[in-house]
């Protein structure tokens, strides 16, 4: 009997969920493809194309040991791989593609689509709540969320009086001697020895040697246990925080299972909320757990699936600047704070939100970097990256390059506010409470040059008066932008 053939992503990871739903070894054949123009096409990083690659060599494995026929193709490209296998089968299915460049590529082939159900949102609903609003608001669609999906709520409003938490979730790091969590380690066994062995001979970036990230559901799983059993309680007030002791402080760590569907959203929510049931957690944090889960991540895919294949090209502040070498070289910069984030970058391509956005995205803005250049960098070196992930978050929120039709205002800050959120001052050669003296913080000074330089753009914009009159009042203002000039030189030759 013929069968259907069912084209499975490498973020597809998942039995129940997009074309495996209901699939059945009698009836339906399984190809994966590794396709050499994604592996050899950017320089990704190698904690990155290992997670990948053996999360779907391991997935593979647990079909095969279903009954179902698995084939795991090495090809020139998906499409080429997909139509090798095409013509024996009565037609190839697949859930539909996270990306545009892969939607379109499997289209072309003529691949059928089923409902892309890794979301607790779908794309439809998306554009229909989108439709209904003046202005794209994450707070506006979370509650919309909190509502159509009873979570926190009690009935028609919000669980503990409030929707949401923040002045009690954004606190600094404790003081030395705070015990923080400890953070998984696997095993790696001979599918991930063999992955390793193999992606030795691509041109790839960072270490791989740091074993955080299991390639198995039974990892996700374990994860997701030892977040809700260990941190679950205390992440609320510190999920801002940037510490030296810790480079997780107490985040879940499963945006990059969940990324590729080893574990999924609802399955996530129902655990969270079960434990939250049980007491000894406060809303806090769960309220800004499940916020991140369904509103944040929701949202995020809504996004970029909402304002369509060309915003990722958006650059309403006309920024050239090329990557600067601290980006890809912990050693360019003596900034402690952008060294240590680079620092964990290379170890296991993975930092929390805040070193992204307020460490690395706000610097990448300060300094007038190209945001296509930056979203590409942002693409290859995270673990948890993917398109919808990483256009929305980079060329909406932190570049501010689509004119706010995602934030309103550019997410931007000097270093006052690292100051405030982090220890990595403390021991840092640049002083963050100064702007023009020679040691004085690249963020700092650069905050200012940015409005500066930017200031009659934001003239109408009602949420940077407060910014825009701070700069008015500076008696400083052209030494510091001298100044300003000179960091940006500086950090383009790895000098400061």
């Amino acid at each position: 009997m013929a069968k259907t053939l069912i084209y499975l992503a490498h973020d597809n990871l998942n039995r129940r969920k997009g074309a495996l739903k209901g699939a059945d070894p009698s009836k339906h054949e399984i190809l994966f493809v590794e396709s050499q123009k994604m592996l050899r096409g950017a320089r990704w990083h190698k904690q990155r194309i290992f997670f990948l690659l053996s999360a779907a060599r391991h997935f593979a494995q647990e079909l095969r040991n279903e009954g179902f026929i698995v084939h795991y193709l090495k090809a020139d490209d998906t499409t080429t791989g997909i139509e090798k296998f095409s013509s024996k089968f009565t037609e190839v299915i697949a859930a539909e593609p996270s990306s545009y460049r892969l939607t379109e590529s499997l289209a072309r082939i003529e691949v059928r689509f089923v409902e892309n159900d890794f979301f607790l949102t779908s794309r439809k609903e998306f554009i229909g709540w989108a439709n209904s609003q003046k202005a794209l608001k994450l707070e506006n669609f979370y509650r919309w969320q909190r509502n159509r999906l009873d979570v926190l709520m009690d009935g028609d409003k919000p669980e503990g009086g409030a929707w949401n938490f923040d002045e009690e979730n954004r606190l600094p790091p404790p003081k030395l001697g705070y015990k923080w969590p400890k953070y998984p380690e696997h095993l790696r066994d001979e599918i991930d020895i063999e992955v390793l062995n193999e992606i030795q001979e691509l041109d790839l970036v960072g270490e791989v040697e740091d074993s955080t990230w299991g390639t198995t559901r039974s990892a996700a799983l374990a994860q997701l246990k030892r977040f809700l059993t260990e941190s679950f309680k205390d992440f609320g007030p510190l999920e801002d925080a940037m510490t030296k002791e810790s480079w997780a402080v107490h985040h879940s760590l499963l945006s990059t299972y969940l990324n590729v569907g080893l574990i999924t959203a609802d399955e996530v929510v129902a655990e969270a909320m079960k434990r939250f049931r049980k007491g000894g957690v406060p809303i806090a944090s769960c309220e800004g757990f499940i916020r991140q889960v369904i509103g944040w991540r929701e949202y995020i895919n809504g996004i970029y699936w909402f304002f369509g294949r060309d915003y990722r090209d958006s650059n309403t502040l006309n920024s050239k600047r090329e990557l600067l070498p601290l980006f890809t070289d912990s050693g360019k910069t003596k900034m402690r704070c952008v060294s240590e984030t680079i620092s964990q970058i290379e170890q296991r391509a993975w930092v929390h939100h805040i070193p992204r956005l307020m460490v690395l995205s706000n610097l990448a803005a300060l300094a007038d970097v190209n945001p296509a250049k930056f979203l590409t960098w942002m693409r290859e070196v995270f673990i948890d990256a993917t398109d919808w992930v990483m256009v929305p978050n980079v060329i909406g929120m932190s570049m501010h390059a689509d004119g706010g039709r995602m934030s309103t205002k550019p997410y931007i800050a000097g270093g006052s506010y690292i100051s405030r959120m982090s220890n990595y001052c403390g021991d840092c050669d640049y002083n963050p409470k100064t702007r023009t003296e020679k040691d004085s913080c690249p963020f700092t000074t650069l905050y200012w040059h940015y409005l500066a330089r930017n200031g009659e753009r934001f003239r109408k914009n009602h949420r940077m008066f407060q910014q825009l009159n701070g700069l008015k009042k500076l008696s400083d203002l052209e030494e510091t932008i001298k100044r300003g000039d000179f960091v940006i030189k500086a950090l383009e030759r790895g000098e400061i």
